[in-house]
């Protein structure tokens, strides 16, 4: 294999000018990004019986939301690390030069979503499932952003598909970017497989999805050597995504299995004689449920 592939070659940039336009990959990459997510989070949520309007609404303010968290969660935690946020006075809001925490972005825009999903009268906790695989998918697409700007790779590596970076060369690193997107993609395969073949309480495939990324994100940060703040010896990285899946996890096994439904937890009444007399028609309509 290693006479087929001897290694991967980074791109010799990330910005391309087109006439006047100058387009940054790094960015394109999230465009491609947040159109697969909403394509697959659509397709789920009409099939449940929901409106694509719901969806571009929920898109539209969870990504707008979602990326300013991301960029308030990288300022926090790479201030000293990163030095092209002072490079220009415009430095902490050039989201397109790279430099976006999912850690930040996640709650941000699950948040925006959820309330533009609960004025909608929906189920927040419904749509949180329809909308988990779009997110591992997006997330594994935006990862090719790194590789346009060659950042966030491993460490050094002699394996056939290490990473040439020009910063080192001579030396080959773990493709982390190519690891994450091959892992994303079938847990995304995982989660749709498990949303049909088991009956999940909502949102129970929503914490599957978080448990399923930060499995593979603690090892990811284990061979990242991008500057980062440490603690107890590891990244800081290491410990969110080490506490989220543990976190997930519980939930899942306490949602699914251990909590007893709230109709189960009610007392038992006792049943009152109907009144005689005609009869009230219930108005059909599409049943939204609330959560």
């Amino acid at each position: 294999m290693s006479g087929v592939l001897a290694s991967i070659p980074s791109p010799p940039t990330g910005v391309y000018h087109v006439g006047p336009l100058t387009i940054h990959m790094y960015g394109l990459m999230l465009l491609i990004a947040i159109a697969a997510c909403i394509w697959l989070t659509g397709r789920r949520w009409v099939r449940w019986g929901g409106d694509w309007d719901l969806v571009y609404r929920v898109a539209i303010w969870g990504v707008i939301f979602g990326i300013v968290g991301a960029r308030i969660y990288h300022l926090i935690t790479s201030w000293n690390q990163d030095a092209a946020i002072h490079a220009h006075w415009y430095g902490p809001f050039a989201v397109w030069s790279g430099g976006l925490g999912i850690w930040g972005a996640i709650p941000f825009g699950v948040l925006a979503g959820a309330w533009v999903v609960r004025r909608s009268g929906n189920s927040v906790a419904l749509f949180m499932d329809a909308v988990a695989p779009g997110l591992l998918l997006a997330q594994g697409i935006g990862r090719w952003g790194n590789y346009w700007n060659q950042e966030l790779y491993g460490k050094a590596t002699t394996l056939p598909w290490g990473l040439k970076i020009d910063a080192t060369p001579g030396v080959l690193h773990h493709p982390t970017f190519l690891y994450e997107f091959v892992w994303d993609l079938l847990a995304v395969l995982a989660l749709l497989w498990i949303d049909r073949r088991f009956k999940l309480r909502r949102p129970a495939l929503f914490s599957l999805y978080v448990a399923f990324y930060t499995a593979f994100r603690t090892y990811e940060e284990t061979l990242r050597i991008d500057p980062s703040n440490h603690f107890a010896g590891q990244r800081i990285n290491f410990w969110v995504s080490l506490g989220c899946f543990v976190l997930s996890v519980a939930f899942f096994i306490w949602w699914q299995f251990l909590r007893t439904p709230s109709e189960e937890r009610r007392p038992v009444q006792r049943a009152r004689p109907i009144p005689k007399g005609p009869t009230m028609a219930v108005p059909r309509g599409r049943v939204r449920q609330r959560g």
